[in-house]
């Protein structure tokens, strides 16, 4: 068990004296790389064979997710046909630790024939694609962590921080911001929390109990077990809201020995109730919920320029979208 662990320690160390090698050798080129994917008004095409492939794919995705268009493009699927979506003026991330993969070589002509511009990132400054690249990112990372040096590790470590580094600096030039994230990632938490509104959740029309204060409580009895929300709005003529009646202003009245039937809503009825706008963030709603000495299950919904009531909003519906 020592000599596993000692392996795997040795790994981490190949690996971080990879990363701060190439640390030491960054430069200018780097900040220029940058640069041109910013003013370019293109898109990004990242590229490469096999393992760099792989990294290929995720710095693409990170791109993409963090306001940068990208996508990624096997070179053998561009030798049949896949060129088809490189245009003139996009960047080509073209990712090769030898500079020498034949597949790669071959994409780099019509690359230059179709106008765009080609960012090399390669442990070998004098490889064929180091030559013919706009940009070279040098990314030597020296001692792969495969201990018969072969397997690529630590280069494919460095491609990939390499990666991350260019969609980093993209982020601050765009002054890329949580909500343009969510808005990209409206399935993720931080999406829904950014993104999703009380009037996306909210329980309207049909299902939204509502009683007007004028009605009998039978009625009000109807309409709250009908919708099966435990609480009815209570509105007067012009919709606006009144009070709010709960399952626990019935008990409260049934407990004191009253006789619910003999009295009106009015009796009933929690004349200052807490509520909340179609248009306020979900999250909000949830936070004014919990965030309370005596946390509650419900909010009345108002139209925030009319005031009428529009909807109700219960925990359990936050709950099931993620919040």
């Amino acid at each position: 068990m020592t000599a596993l662990f000692d392996e795997i320690l040795r790994v981490f160390d190949v690996e971080i004296e990879a990363l701060v090698r190439v640390r030491k050798s960054l430069g200018p080129a780097y900040a220029e790389a940058v640069q041109a994917i910013f003013e370019t008004r293109g898109k990004v095409i990242v590229t490469g064979v096999g393992k760099s492939g792989l990294i290929g794919q995720k710095i693409a995705a990170t791109m993409a997710s963090t306001g940068t268009p990208a996508i990624f493009l096997h070179p053998a699927d561009g030798m049949h046909g896949g060129l088809g979506v490189v245009q003139g003026g996009d960047v080509v991330v073209a990712i090769g630790k030898s500079g020498e993969s034949e597949e790669l070589i071959a994409i780099l002509p019509p690359l230059r024939t179709i106008g765009a511009r080609v960012i090399a990132i390669t442990g070998n400054g004098d490889s064929t694609l180091a030559r013919s690249a706009d940009i070279v990112l040098l990314a030597d990372a020296g001692m792969e962590a495969c201990p018969m040096n072969l397997a690529p590790t630590s280069s494919t470590t460095v491609a990939l921080v390499v990666g991350d580094a260019l969609a980093i600096a993209l982020m601050k030039l765009r002054d890329f911001r949580p909500e343009n994230f969510a808005l990209y990632h409206p399935g993720g938490q931080l999406g829904k929390r950014l993104l999703l509104t009380v009037g996306d959740i909210m329980r309207s029309g049909a299902d939204n109990p509502v009683i007007h204060v004028g009605a009998g409580t039978r009625e009000m009895l109807v309409e709250m077990t009908g919708k099966r929300m435990g609480a009815t709005s209570v509105i007067d003529d012009n919709g606006t809201l009144v009070g709010l009646v709960t399952d626990y202003d019935i008990r409260r009245v049934l407990e004191q020995g009253q006789n619910l039937f003999s009295m009106t809503i009015v009796d009933v009825m929690n004349r200052n109730p807490i509520y909340t706008f179609s248009d306020e963030k979900a999250v909000a709603a949830l936070e004014q919920m919990e965030h309370r000495e005596k946390p509650f299950l419900l909010l009345p919904v108002l139209n925030r320029e009319t005031r009428k009531v529009v909807g109700m909003i219960h925990l359990h519906d936050l709950f099931a979208r993620g919040l």
